[in-house]
């Protein structure tokens, strides 16, 4: 069989969000946060990159810890580095942008955007210092946070902000809490929020221009957005955060994650810097939008996702994390190859188990089951910078193995797409839930699908679960073609699954 690739595409214990995917030579480099598998809060590990042949998109190797939180001399007071975007200056060198936080993101907002710097697109970065107004001082008339970096011909271009809906309030300038939530949020004075809620709000996203020394300031920064956008084309999805730009021909895209916090989209101009128009959704990590699909049938859970497109090798992709663990705090690297049209739209794509593989898996072999790119109850919750306790269906872990956890009735587990070729048999590998104490229940079963609400092409029977690992199968009928496979789970018993056979 074939090398192949599948959603998460970086190890199953390595947690990077926030990709920035960048093309640098003839590898593809993914910059990006690094959360720890089953970490307490967000960022907790030092950067590490990955990269892979621009030609063989299946084949990522670890590059190694590239910087690490310690050397930023705000360590003590934030130590964790959040999600850094990589761009290559006039210069040649490499300079790596990222803004410091706490726990559960507290103060994260206060500080300057930090600068690193390398020979090399994946070797150890030093710190260089911060981005400056022309006086030296921190560049923070507007609140810094998620940069993004645009090399377009030789003029550098930082984007940043984030964005909450405190100034939308028709009483905000008489609404003390408000004012007092904003000005903790984001340490500012009560005189500066105003002030700037006047002219147009310290939220927002933001446009600065670089000098070539990669940290000050051109001119003054700026909106890129306006932060009102009723009445507007983004007034359906606003920006919260993330920003990232891309230039495809004479036009530029500015990705963002909008304040649904579940979805990447696209907005474009024929400037780097103002006249930016709507242009729709590029991928959400609950499916919602695709098709119609609404939030309450979302097919994930749902939370926080950040990410970039990027050309590689004559083709797009979209770039994008799925939530593991329950939380927000395991967030894990996938990618779709998406399409721009010839009138420069991009259309909503399916998340997939196989994303960068270049087409569906083999249905053949053995595959860890937390590839599935759908895990629902029905009922999934999103995500709000916290680790639920409440029992519902995820990817988890015990040391080494990997397993989707808290399997529980009317529970539906999707792979798309397999390549059937005379398949008439599957296995699954379950067990009881070890972290539960239900009784076995006799009956329970996984009805096998190839649709998600189509009929069953089989019923496979794991009522002999037990807490050690056990294979389960089922003959059915020969399938050919390209489907995807579902299972959907009927038991009072909560099961464990950790691979898939063929």
């Amino acid at each position: 069989m074939k090398k192949q690739i599948f959603n998460p595409i970086l190890p199953l214990d390595v947690c990077i969000p926030d990709g920035e995917p960048h093309v640098f030579g003839d590898r593809v480099y993914i910059y990006g946060s690094h959360d720890k598998e089953g970490g307490e809060t967000f960022c907790m590990l030092d950067y590490t990159v990955y990269s892979a042949p621009v030609d063989d998109l299946k084949s990522w190797r670890k590059e190694g810890v590239i910087y690490k939180a310690t050397q930023d001399p705000d360590y003590n007071e934030r130590p964790y580095m959040y999600a850094p975007d990589c761009v290559r200056g006039n210069d040649g060198k490499y300079y790596l942008y990222y803004a410091m936080s706490g726990p559960f993101g507290q103060g994260g907002y206060f500080g300057p955007i930090q600068v690193a710097v390398c020979d090399t697109p994946a070797g150890e970065f030093k710190y260089l210092g911060f981005v400056k107004n022309p006086d030296g001082t921190p560049a923070q008339d507007f609140v810094c946070f998620d940069p993004g970096l645009l090399n377009d011909n030789g003029r550098i271009f930082l984007y940043s902000g984030t964005q909450y809906q405190f100034e939308e309030e028709e009483d905000f300038f008489e609404n003390e809490e408000s004012i007092k939530s904003e000005m903790t949020m984001f340490n500012r004075s009560r005189e500066e929020i105003l002030e700037k809620a006047k002219k147009g709000s310290v939220m927002g996203p933001i446009v600065m221009e670089l000098e070539d020394d990669m940290m000050t300031l051109k001119g003054p920064a700026k909106h890129l957005i306006p932060y009102n956008i009723k009445g507007t084309s983004f007034e359906e999805h606003p920006f919260f955060e993330a920003s990232s730009m891309r230039k495809v021909g004479d036009k530029y895209y500015y990705i963002y994650s909008s304040q649904q916090n579940h979805e990447l989209c696209y907005a474009t101009s024929d400037y780097p810097d103002r006249d930016f128009t709507f242009g729709g959704t590029l991928v959400s990590n609950g499916d919602v939008g695709f098709n119609g699909r609404t939030l309450d049938d979302k097919m994930n859970m749902t939370g926080t996702t950040h990410g970039s497109i990027e050309n590689i090798n004559g083709e797009w992709y979209v770039f994008y994390h799925r939530l593991t663990h329950k939380s927000d705090y395991s967030r894990q690297a996938c990618a779709e190859k998406i399409t721009i049209n010839p009138d420069g739209s991009i259309n909503q794509v399916e998340i997939t188990s196989c994303g960068l593989n270049g087409g569906p898996l083999v249905a053949e072999g053995e595959y860890p089951a937390p590839i599935a790119c759908n895990i629902t109850n029905g009922k999934m919750p999103h995500g709000c910078n916290r680790i639920f306790t409440d029992s519902f269906p995820n990817v988890n872990n015990d040391g080494d193995e990997k397993y989707i956890d808290e399997i529980c009735e009317g529970t539906l587990i999707g792979y798309k797409y397999f390549d059937f070729k005379d398949v008439t048999k599957v296995t699954v590998r379950a067990r009881l839930d070890v972290n539960n104490n239900d009784p076995v229940d006799a009956d329970a079963k996984l009805e096998v699908r190839l649709e998600e609400k189509g009929p069953a092409i089989a019923e496979l029977p794991v009522g002999g679960v037990d807490k050690t690992w056990k294979d389960f199968s089922v003959e059915f009928d020969a399938v050919n073609g390209v489907h995807p496979l579902f299972f959907v789970y009927h038991g009072k018993c909560r099961i464990q699954i950790k691979e898939l056979i063929f």
